[in-house]
This record gives C-alpha cells, structure tokens and sequence, in this order.
C-alpha cells in the first residue's frame, strides 16, 4: 500500500497560484445588509442547466449569508477596477453600502456592481462540502454582459496582471 505524499501548504498555495484567474466580486444580500468579497475562485459548471460555482471558506464572513439567502451574484471585474478587486479583499464591515461604489439590486435582492465587465445572478442550486471551503453551486437566473470590449482584470503568481497581445 502507497503511503500518502507529503506536501507542504505554501508548496501547494504556490503551485496553485501558478494558475492564471479572472478576479470576481462575489455579493449578496444578507437580510438588507450588502456584503461582497474578492474571490478568484469561480468558473462556469453547465450548459444546461446554467450553472456556475464559487468556493468560500467557511469562516469567511460571507459564508453562512449566502447559505442563508439562497442566491449571491458574481461580479466579473475589468483591468481598471483593481481598486474594486481591494476594496473586497480586506477584512471587515464597509462604512457605507457596497463601500460606495455604484450599484443596483437584481431579482433576487444581490447588489450588482456598476462598470463590471458583466454579473451573474444565481439562485443556489447545491452546496457541496469542500474541506475548508464550501462550493456553492449557483443557477444562473439572470446575466449582463455589460462592458464587451474591455479587458479582464486578472490574477497570477499572487499579483495583478494584464493580457498581452499576441503577435
């Protein structure tokens, strides 16, 4: 019987971070309060159904909000909103609503931001556990694809970076 490799976590965050992502704000609605996060951890699941997933860790402040309201949005983030991409990766409460950045509620009461490149509206379809994580698997209800043209903002190597055009 193999024994199981050993592998140390900043190893495995390091390799992990090898992997090129888009930057994402994810929000929801907790009871009239707004609250979003950062997160890189995002991708689309299925066709039919529309179905998109996000993984939050379980001591996140975002976690038990978003198992109780029972839908979230995601933000995909534009080059020029790294200050956005910030301002949702610190920890703790915001001052003003969605930090007073520009926003409207979609259908199912999640803040969408203004001047993404698009949003996801999702009503939670299934939760999966995930070690430290959940994976809220999200049914896509509604979607604007907002800013076509523009680039995304994205995130590798534990910075933000910018496409290059291929010759």
């Amino acid at each position: 019987m193999a024994s199981e490799p050993v592998i140390d976590t900043r190893s495995y965050r390091d390799l992990v971070g090898r992997f090129a992502t888009g930057v994402t704000v994810i929000t929801v609605n907790d009871a009239g309060t707004f609250r979003a996060m950062t997160a890189n951890s995002f991708t689309s699941v299925s066709l039919d159904p529309l179905l998109v997933l996000v993984c939050v860790t379980r001591d996140a402040s975002m976690h038990d909000p978003i198992h109780e309201a029972g839908s979230f949005a995601v933000n995909l983030l534009a080059a020029d909103q790294r200050p956005v991409s910030e301002l949702f990766a610190r920890r703790g409460e915001l001052t003003e609503p969605m930090g007073g950045l520009p926003f409207h509620l979609g259908g199912t009461g999640a803040p969408l931001l203004e001047g993404t490149l698009g949003w996801f509206e999702c009503e939670v379809w299934r939760e999966y556990d995930g070690g430290d994580h959940t994976i809220f698997v999200g049914r896509v209800v509604d979607m604007d694809y907002s800013r076509p043209d523009e680039e995304p903002l994205l995130f590798f190597g534990g910075r933000y970076r910018q496409m290059a055009v291929a010759p």
